[in-house]
């Protein structure tokens, strides 16, 4: 078995995150590109990426409601994220429509928190997450669970840290998962953020996979990648499309996907 990652040029006693004023009501239902769409935009030429047998998917949350699964399956769709925490107190109230549905008619699908590293610590987001539906079983049909790191929907870029405190708290948060769930989160971001925020002094990619955000020109590629990552495994490459929800690419095969899956 892989050990936990270790956090490198990594302050050992990372201080709490501050304690912030409770969110809005009503809040908290920010969906994987919300804040990366805000800040980065998303317009791009209403044409489709080359697949090149690549495999087409989708990412929703609460805002999509009850999602018609038979029909995205029809139009092509193999596999699917759904949103299931965000912080330490919100879940999607449409998860279990949404990751049962998406299994049912045969898509391989995985759950994703939005992160809000000023709220909690990495640990405890990370069991809120575990709990409320971002598990893994080596079934074949599961993605590994997912980690939305992007803008803070609330304030400062970064939350208020730098970035030796934000790569101890995704360290943090990705162990965590791993010890409970036995595998690493998928890490969602932009390499603008990224790079800003979190840097490279750990080498994620070498045990977390990438799913990168990008709507710029690049028809066939998302461009250059978040510090740390040396391949993306899945392209969020348009806000919406022909699926409900984003739209992405999985950077591999049919049978590639599948081995994501099992493990």
């Amino acid at each position: 078995m892989r050990t936990l990652i270790t956090a490198v040029a990594v302050v050992a006693a990372m201080q709490t995150p501050a304690s912030a004023e409770p969110l809005p009501e009503g809040s908290a239902d920010h969906y994987a590109g919300s804040e990366i769409a805000k800040h980065e935009g998303w317009d791009r030429a209403d044409v489709d990426p080359p697949l090149d047998g690549k495999v087409p998917g989708m990412d929703v949350s609460s805002h999509q409601k009850d999602v018609n699964w038979q029909d995205s399956w029809n139009k092509g769709a193999r596999f699917a994220y759904i949103k299931a925490t965000e912080g330490v107190t919100y879940k999607n109230p449409f998860f279990a429509q949404q990751y049962n549905g998406s299994y049912e008619v045969g898509m391989i699908r995985g759950a994703y928190h939005f992160a809000l590293p000023d709220r909690a610590d990495g640990v405890a987001q990370a069991n809120h997450f575990v709990d409320n539906g971002g598990g893994w079983s080596a079934d074949g049909k599961t993605l590994p669970p997912a980690l939305d790191m992007e803008y803070n929907p609330y304030g400062e870029t970064c939350y208020g840290m730098n970035q030796e405190l934000m790569t101890k708290w995704v360290v943090e948060f990705s162990n965590r998962v791993f010890e409970r769930t036995k595998r690493y989160p998928m890490i969602y971001t932009s390499t603008s953020w990224w790079n800003k925020c979190v840097g490279g002094s750990v080498k994620f990619g070498d045990n977390n996979p990438l799913w990168v955000a990008r709507y710029g020109d690049h028809l066939d590629h998302p461009g250059a990648l978040p510090a740390g990552f040396e391949f993306h495994t899945i392209w969020q490459w348009k806000a919406a499309g022909l699926f409900p929800g984003d739209q992405n690419i999985f950077n591999g095969k049919a049978d590639q996907l599948l081995r994501i899956a099992t493990g």
